[in-house]
């Protein structure tokens, strides 16, 4: 009896065991199916976020091109105005040098008339010498200045030594005797040496 009581208990555990065996059976494929139907969405996401950035790469590329492109196309143009500038400095640069002496061309010109009418070779001898005081004063302004040699020592950064004569006396070895060219400094840089003779 008690075996036969026991013996419905037992099918219908079995039934229930069976039947959550079937329920688990069933979620693992539900959810074999629900992974396999996800998969091609998830890389199709995947996809589509390459694609985004893709799209944006290439996006900042075009802008940094076009960046670089109107840079190129500034310093070109700078570059071109820069060099037209210092050409038109260097074609016109000694204008306002020459702009200042040709009151001292006038003066020469009106020299070089009397000269031809007047016979008095002290007046023309004035006046040359007043031309000749102007014309320095000019170029003096200018930031030109004489290179002084009366009695100096001959120094290599000023002067060219072209003859070397005895010296006198023992305390004008080493000086300078005699300026065969002047030389000449504009704005404190040589830009002719002194030719001169040195006593040895």
């Amino acid at each position: 009896m008690t075996k036969e009581k026991n013996q419905p208990q037992e099918e219908e555990i079995l039934k229930n065991e069976e039947g959550v065996a079937n329920e688990a059976a069933q979620e693992e494929n539900q959810t074999e199916e629900t992974a396999q139907e996800e998969t091609p969405a998830e890389e199709l996401t995947v996809e589509e976020q390459l694609a985004n950035m893709l799209a944006e790469a290439q996006q900042m590329v075009s802008e940094e091109r076009d960046k670089y492109l109107r840079l190129s196309a500034e310093f070109d143009n700078y570059r071109k105005r820069t060099l037209k500038e210092k050409a038109e400095l260097i074609k016109n640069g000694a204008e306002k040098t020459l702009t200042a002496i040709l009151p001292v061309l006038d003066d020469f010109e009106r020299a070089l008339k009397n000269m031809e009418i007047s016979e008095e070779t002290k007046a023309m001898k004035e006046g040359v010498e007043l031309i000749f005081s102007k014309f320095q004063k000019v170029l003096g302004q200018e930031g030109l200045q004489k290179i002084e040699t009366d009695g100096k020592e001959f120094d290599t950064d000023f002067h060219e030594a072209i003859a070397l004569i005895p010296a006198p006396s023992e305390d004008l070895k080493g000086k300078i005797l005699d300026c065969v060219q002047t030389g000449y400094m504009l704005n404190d840089k040589v830009i002719r040496h002194s030719k001169v003779a040195v006593a040895q």
